[in-house]
């Protein structure tokens, strides 16, 4: 049976007659009853129906929406056009927006594409947006205004690609993260970053997209967020990962510009953030990048020969977070740097003295991971002692985070059933390269499950299944967030996660395995 977010309903009523002079509205409305209950009719719509409803001898498609608290008429159209129904997922995120276009009535995806948020220019970190908007009635605006034109860009993009255009997109779903929605409804997302971190909105729910300025006839879906840095996105992807519906231990994981963790199962639901991403993402790097086109995604060194592999198989401009974790991984294996992520000078012709980026009038080694004879820049791509350091920290991070939750539990990792890796650094991340350097425990690892994009596929299946309403809500009631900066012994665990891979080299038994393989191998 249809479970859709949006329905299309193909009636063939009785015309009026002397006998029942009974008005179009009515008559449409009594037919759905059966199945909808009360739905409403808007006065757009009401103003269609003459002489339409007579044209089209009361043979009608109308198209319905779910606002929230009940089903809703958004158009009357002649003729039976059921056969044609649309809907849009939304991953709304700081950085990128990804939108796909769905064919409600199979569930093909027509289309998938994205864009760069043109928050971007108000600042590359959303610390510096919510700074811009704040005590500023036309600055918080102006960013609502060029958000609703990111959505709209998208939308004009989708077009292009898949021919179906925006008003045929009965409904939108949208995850995004709690600052996110806040730009987007146009409200102040200061009170997201001050104590005591209480959003104006954790829960909108259902709102015209004309409203916020979105170029659709419909509502759009905003998932709810359970804490300030624990936003809607992440709720989305929890629907798709369905955690709480397993009576096992899980744990999901999306690494961006935050880290966002939740553990637990049917019972109970413990969560936590972070910051994370301008590392993951590439962002301490003089050459770091997006896992975009020229990205360094893959890194191997065989034989004391360091080996890319670019996104898009050009030459390289940079390096992502993927590639970062690869390089520090054989870095790590074949004695390029020690426990501690030190360069060992000498070690490869590859490991040169550069100058700081930050100090020109001092110098660090660096590995060069693209000369630049074969960069496109023409310049020396490098990864500097720096660069290792930051990333060494924020790999403790992650780590810590997935302790603390799973040791809250009174449990060890070894009781996990699954890790569900999310968003885009998880999505191209090589889980044996995680491992190794101490970013995830040593587990076996048909425990990982790389579900990409999660929050999009939690908006989409929104769009295919009313009832995910229903389980983003139950996860709601389930969640207990934890703020890790209260956790007395977190600092401490994270010095003790500033190893590679850590610092009791038994709990990582595959990593030793790999060094003491090497060594006899004589590669390191």
């Amino acid at each position: 049976m249809q479970n859709t977010i949006s329905r299309k309903i193909y009636l063939e009523l009785l015309p009026p007659t002397e006998e029942d002079a009974r008005g179009d509205r009515e008559r449409i409305l009594e037919q759905l009853a059966p199945e909808y209950g009360e739905v409403s009719m808007p006065l757009s719509v009401l103003r269609t129906l003459y002489p339409m409803c007579r044209d089209a001898g009361y043979r009608l498609t109308v198209t319905l929406v779910f606002n929230g608290s009940g089903w809703e008429i958004l158009r009357v159209e002649p003729g039976d056009t059921s056969y044609q129904l649309y809907g849009a997922a939304v991953d709304y995120g700081s950085t990128t927006l990804v939108m796909q276009v769905v064919d409600l009535l199979t569930g093909k995806v027509l289309t998938e594409q994205s864009i760069f948020n043109r928050q971007i220019p108000y600042g590359e970190e959303i610390l510096s947006r919510i700074f811009y908007t704040k005590d500023d009635p036309e600055h918080l605006k102006e960013l609502q205004q060029v958000t609703a034109d990111s959505f709209n860009e998208l939308i004009e993009k989708c077009e292009k690609a898949c021919g179906i255009p925006g008003e045929a997109y009965t409904a939108m779903t949208i995850g995004g993260n709690t600052t996110m929605i806040h730009f987007l409804l146009g409200l102040y997302p200061w009170p997201i970053f001050e104590t005591p971190y209480a959003p104006v909105a954790e829960n909108p729910g259902f709102l015209r997209a004309q409203e916020l300025g979105i170029h659709l006839p419909g509502y759009v879906y905003l998932f709810p967020a359970a804490a300030n840095y624990l936003g809607g996105d992440i709720i989305s992807g929890l629907t798709a990962a369905k955690l709480d519906e397993s009576e096992e231990l899980s744990v999901f994981i999306d690494i961006g510009t935050n880290g966002e963790l939740v553990a637990g199962n049917s019972e109970f639901l413990l969560a936590g953030a972070g910051a994370a991403g301008p590392a993951l993402e590439g962002g301490i790097s003089l050459y770091g990048m997006r896992a975009d086109t020229g990205a360094v995604d893959r890194v191997r060194i065989e034989e004391g020969r360091l080996k890319i592999h670019t996104i898009g198989e050009g030459r390289p401009r940079g390096i992502c977070g993927s590639g970062i974790v690869d390089l520090l991984a054989e870095l790590f294996l074949n004695g390029w740097v020690d426990s501690l992520g030190r360069l060992n000078e000498g070690v490869s012709k590859r490991i040169i003295t550069v100058k700081n980026h930050l100090d020109e009038e001092q110098t660090e080694p660096a590995v060069c991971y693209a000369w630049a004879s074969e960069s496109e820049q023409g310049a020396d791509l490098v990864f500097t002692q720096h660069d290792i350091t930051e990333f060494m920290r924020t790999k403790a991070a992650a780590h810590t985070m997935v302790s603390y939750l799973i040791e809250s539990f009174g449990l060890e990792a070894s009781d996990v059933k699954h890790f569900y890796l999310a968003g885009a650094f998880g999505r191209y991340l090589n889980i044996e390269s995680a491992v190794t350097i101490g970013m995830y425990p040593d587990l076996p690892r048909d425990k990982f499950v790389m579900i990409g994009n999660a929050s999009l596929k939690g908006a989409y299946g929104l769009l295919m299944d009313c009832s995910v309403l229903a389980a983003a809500q139950r996860i709601l009631k389930k969640i207990t967030y934890v703020q890790f900066g209260n956790a007395g012994d977190f600092v401490e665990k994270m010095h003790a996660a500033q190893f590679l891979p850590y610092t009791d080299l038994a709990q990582y038994p595959s990593v030793k395995k790999k060094l003491e393989e090497r060594k006899q191998c004589g590669f390191c």
